[in-house]
């Protein structure tokens, strides 16, 4: 059991969370609960993440979830009343979202809300949820093959849709195995967070055991609460989380159970399973404390989180700020927050976005007069081909005569010069048999 596992550092952090705690609530009637029953003794998690005790507070009443997934299907015992709304973002369900999608994983949004809000039967036997008194919306989409729709703008509009029908809580658990993600979410995830959402609560990071080595979107979002997988000891999973620094609380993801579409109750493992309940959690808080804040929500899991020895402090990136414990998120004295403690994706856009730029203006073209060009010369008779043309003797034997005539003269003259100088300096021979 989780809370076996770290029973010494439990109980001391009971002591330091629990010892100022929040004004009581009436207590609720007793939840119809058979903890011999074999179902509900294989959900280890109510007692190992306080889920029992919190019921004496509260089962989730008033709060809606939002199950962005492959679909609720329709078993009227675990999600009859449950599910008060839905919606198809992949183009290949039925308009309710509760058709399952997907050949292999069409019962995987089954599983994720009976973790979550499944209602159980009235003797107190079988499946179970974290928030059994939640509602319930199933936005259906679709993975790989399953969706005539791209996978980022399901996502969008299933958040915007989620939203905008009364969603308190959203639980994504998928991973994208990338660190980024598309533009078109930014604008989704920031709707959610400015209309008081909690999302996600809960993001699943990824299983290790598949082959995801880091998280992935959206699980790197700012603002989302990040949930990474511990198996039934408490210890970080290594077939069903993985690891990395955005991570803000861990929970069971292994050896779960689920509901199935068709109504049978299965065992499956991975932190799509720790996500919901965490989403359940979260919808207990929220139920318990109708006026408290998303923000308040997620700061109110991460402070009283269960510590886990030799995990790194304050945060570690297998488990996040600890073990979720849904008891003492409710009843401990927390103090508000301003600010969303898992990051602000607003501001984040501001940095790390690139600003719009205006679109550049279309040049305005006016005509341009232009003056019409001079009319050509008239063509003129063909003359001899040995003779020359008008155009030849201007532009080429006259300039030819100008430069070559001054040319010879200067040539002559400078022979004639020379001539003379020559005579000049002829010597004169002396004859002595002349006479003076």
């Amino acid at each position: 059991m989780l809370r076996g596992a770290v029973a010494l550092v439990a109980v001391a952090a009971s002591v330091l969370l629990l010892g100022s705690t929040a004004t009581p609530t009436p207590t609720p009637p007793p939840v119809a609960d058979d903890p011999a029953d074999p179902i509900r003794a294989a959900e280890y998690w109510l007692d190992g993440a306080g889920i029992r005790e919190a019921w004496q507070t509260t089962r989730g009443e008033g709060v809606t979830i939002a199950v962005i997934d492959t679909g609720i299907g329709k078993v009227p015992q675990v999600f009859g009343e449950a599910v008060v709304g839905g919606t198809d973002v992949s183009g290949a369900g039925t308009p309710d979202g509760r058709t399952p999608l997907g050949a292999v994983d069409g019962n995987h949004g089954s599983w994720v809300a009976s973790l979550a809000a499944g209602r159980g039967k009235p003797d107190g036997t079988g499946m179970i949820g974290v928030a059994p008194e939640a509602d319930l919306l199933s936005v259906s989409v679709g993975f790989g093959a399953a969706a005539a729709v791209p996978f980022t703008e399901q996502v969008a509009k299933g958040i915007r849709w989620a939203v905008d029908h009364g969603a308190d809580i959203i639980n994504l658990s998928f991973t994208t195995n990338t660190l980024d993600w598309d533009e078109s979410w930014d604008d989704a995830f920031l709707y959610a967070f400015e209309h008081d959402v909690v999302v996600v609560v809960v993001v699943a990071a990824g299983n290790r055991g598949s082959g995801t080595n880091i998280i992935g979107a959206p699980a790197t979002i700012p603002g989302v609460l990040t949930v990474g997988g511990v198996d039934q000891t408490g210890t970080a999973s290594i077939e069903a989380s993985t690891q990395g620094i955005t991570i803000g609380i861990s929970a069971p993801s292994e050896g779960l159970l689920g509901v199935s579409a068709d109504g049978e109750v299965v065992s499956w493992s991975g932190t799509s399973g720790a996500a919901p309940i965490v989403a359940g959690v979260a919808a207990l808080i929220r139920s318990a404390h109708p006026d408290i804040s998303a923000n308040d929500v997620i700061n109110r899991i991460i402070k009283t989180a269960m510590p886990v020895a030799d995990a790194q402090k304050p945060r570690d990136p297998l488990y996040g700020f600890g073990l979720v414990d849904a008891d003492a998120a409710i009843s401990a004295n927390i103090p508000t927050v301003s600010e969303n403690p898992m990051g602000d994706l607003a501001e984040w856009v501001r940095l790390f976005r690139r600003a719009d730029s205006a679109p550049t203006p279309e040049p305005t073209l006016a005509p341009v007069d232009i003056p019409p060009l001079p009319d050509a010369d008239a063509p003129t008779e063909p003359g001899s081909p040995l003779l020359p043309s008008a155009d030849s003797l201007r532009y080429g034997t006259l300039p030819l005569i100008a430069l070559t005539v001054p040319g010879i003269l200067v040539a002559l003259g400078v022979t004639a010069a020379a001539r003379r100088i020559r005579s000049a300096r002829v010597p004169v021979r002396h004859n002595p048999d002349s006479e003076e």
